[in-house]
């Protein structure tokens, strides 16, 4: 009989393991199952219609802000008309430590302004490049010269910056003025595994020095329907880790490893002790 008994517990603990061991790995399929439906982006991104995403081709103009560098060119069939309007620094008669840029380019100073030669210190701050165009041509023709002028402002330092979780972080300088939040991403070098694609934190400051938040799930497909989808200059995206990568990063403190140590030995020889108690009797 004792014999019977001990057979019996020894199958009734085999048993439970094969189901334990049966059990844990299907949670651990469903949890990787769920973690890859959560990498793609854009998911189900064809299902939006064709006319949808047509009227979602309009990129809002940016607007001037303090900080912002310049160039703005003035250009006729009469160049000598126009020269004066147009900033040519000679850099070798120039002092101290100013940069090239600083010299060709126009600084929107703190209080909204830029200086231009002629017409003297103009706010821009909360403009569109088209609208200071506009500005400026209105004040040269045909006060100054007897032709329309054409003027095109242009970015020098438009950057967005991507932060966090992804492969290669920094701040990225955008030439053509005009970026959506995959591009950016993208040159960050892509998310890293472990980042959360559907928690971006967008940080824009506004013209007026204000700042406006927004939360971006990159696998919506309505993504591509929002109005933060292309950002605008100084833009700031950062990614979130994961839980489990931030549970890993986690410092536990010496006394606290020491005494988890200990409780986790004690409970194993506990464990080991029942164990074969049990197989004896």
């Amino acid at each position: 009989n004792g014999k019977k008994v001990l057979n019996l517990q020894r199958l009734n603990f085999f048993e439970i393991m094969r189901r334990f061991l049966i059990i844990s790995s299907a949670l651990l399929l469903l949890a990787s199952c769920q973690s890859a439906k959560q990498v793609p982006y854009l998911q189900n991104v064809d299902e939006i219609p064709a006319d949808v995403l047509a009227k979602t081709t309009y990129v809002p103009e940016q607007i001037l802000m303090p900080g912002d560098l310049l160039d703005i060119t003035v250009m006729a069939t009469d160049r000598v008309s126009v020269q004066p309007f147009n900033r040519v620094v000679d850099i070798t008669k120039s002092t101290g430590s100013l940069t090239s840029d600083e010299l060709n380019f126009y600084l929107v100073d703190n209080s909204g302004y830029i200086d231009m030669p002629v017409l003297g210190r103009i706010y821009v701050q909360g403009m569109t490049k088209s609208e200071l165009e506009n500005y400026i041509r209105e004040e040269i023709y045909p006060k100054y010269i007897h032709e329309i002028p054409a003027v095109t402002v242009r970015f020098e330092n438009f950057r967005v910056s991507v932060t966090g979780d992804v492969a290669r972080p920094g701040s990225f300088v955008v030439p053509n003025e005009r970026i959506n939040v995959l591009e950016a991403i993208a040159m960050a070098g892509d998310l890293n595994i472990t980042g959360r694609r559907d928690n971006v934190l967008l940080v824009r400051v506004n013209a007026d020095g204000s700042r406006t938040t927004a939360r971006l799930d990159l696998t919506d497909k309505d993504l591509i329907l929002s109005p933060y989808f292309y950002l605008q200059q100084n833009d700031v995206l950062y990614v979130e880790p994961n839980v489990s990568k931030a549970r890993s990063s986690t410092v536990v403190p010496p006394t606290a490893s020491l005494a988890i140590s200990i409780i986790g030995s004690a409970l194993s020889v506990a464990s080991l002790i029942m164990t074969i108690l049990n197989f004896t009797k």
